[in-house]
């Protein structure tokens, strides 16, 4: 690509500070079809986008927070304008509640113990869905102290939380309302931080704080604090940077997978095909569900324990689940928010489940 013509094209960082998405919900777009990058550099990967596309970035963000599901964004971004009016209608609800409740946002209370605390203003109920959709990776045993918690991150424009107990590792991503503060990270009990799911749904916004001895969480007069462990929390962005390739990728119906992996016995065989998902195991016989794969065909086995949760706490109707190979993680992302990221140890076929290879 020459210089010229990067010129006329804005960076995929430019195009999530103007969107309010982050880069990695872009990215997940792109995979899916749904908004692909103008250019690609094929010497750097590097995404470049047309400034138009900021529009689409937009809408597809304001649709995705009102949970509109993929093929529905799809149609009435490709649709005439009737259709998507017609699209949107089964929206308005949801969409004027969220209007009032954004007219509501009061005005942050600054809290201040000697010096300013960095803080960061989150939605209520965003916090406790991230919070649900993490805390189950953590470790259930404190045999590793810093598997049995959850890192939280604070950079410009974002929040993370990850857990991993090393089956099972989950990362989600949150835009803040408001930032008070620079870069900050601690790791916090995964016990306490569930703890406060069921707190924070109903409030409307929450002031986060970070303490010394771990976070302050703030909203409707209340105040609420989560313990610090004090280790160092696994590199989990290496791990995420050296998985190997995409071999075969699938999407499918986040419920008809959860249902088909209803079954007493480990492991849980999953035969992937052109054709969809086939899932065994010992107490029962196979079960077909359809799918839109790419890839060549694979067996791969997951413990029930492991491959159950990271389906259930995933957003949206529609999954992603991204496979390089029968002895490596796979990861699982939501067709419906490219920022909650799950990968998954596979297990060993038992030699009463295999079968010959795909042809």
């Amino acid at each position: 690509m020459t210089d010229s013509e990067t010129d006329e094209l804005i960076t995929i960082g430019a195009v999530a500070r103007a969107s309010g998405l982050t880069a990695s919900a872009l990215r997940f777009y792109d995979d899916c079809g749904l908004l692909a990058p103008d250019r690609v550099d094929e010497a750097t990967g590097y995404r470049y986008y047309a400034r138009a596309q900021c529009e689409q970035a937009v809408l597809i963000r304001r649709l995705r927070g009102v949970g509109v599901p993929l093929e529905t964004i799809s149609g009435i971004l490709s649709g005439d304008r009737r259709q998507a009016e017609q699209l949107l209608d089964d929206h308005v609800r949801e969409l004027t509640t969220r209007a009032r409740a954004a007219a509501r946002v009061a005005v942050e209370v600054k809290r201040t113990l000697g010096a300013r605390r960095p803080t960061v203003t989150l939605c209520g109920a965003v916090l406790a869905q991230a919070i649900d959709q993490v805390v189950g990776a953590a470790a259930r045993d404190r045999a590793i102290p810093v598997l049995a918690g959850v890192s939280v991150e604070v950079n410009p424009g974002s929040v993370t939380l990850t857990a991993t107990d090393r089956y099972r590792l989950t990362t989600r991503t949150l835009v803040p309302d408001r930032q008070d503060g620079g870069t900050w990270a601690t790791i916090l009990e995964a016990d306490d931080l569930a703890g406060l799911s069921t707190w924070a749904r109903d409030i409307a916004e929450i002031s986060v704080a970070h303490a010394g001895d771990g976070m302050v969480f703030a909203g409707d007069g209340i105040e609420r604090r989560c313990a610090a462990i004090a280790e160092i929390f696994p590199d989990y962005r290496a791990m995420l940077a050296d998985l190997a390739p995409v071999v075969t990728r699938v999407m499918v119906r986040r419920a008809a997978l959860l249902e088909s992996l209803e079954a007493d016995g480990d492991p849980l065989v999953c035969t992937i095909d052109l054709r969809g998902i086939s899932v065994s195991a010992r107490s029962r016989e196979a079960r077909r569900i359809s799918a839109a794969t790419t890839g060549p065909g694979i067996d791969i086995a997951f413990s029930a324990t492991t491959l159950r949760p990271a389906i259930a706490d995933a957003l949206g109707p529609d999954i992603m689940l991204d496979i390089s190979a029968a002895d490596r993680p796979i990861v699982v992302r939501s067709a419906t928010d490219g920022d909650l990221t799950t990968l998954v140890m596979p297990t060993a076929i038992p030699k009463t489940l295999q079968r010959q290879e795909h042809s």
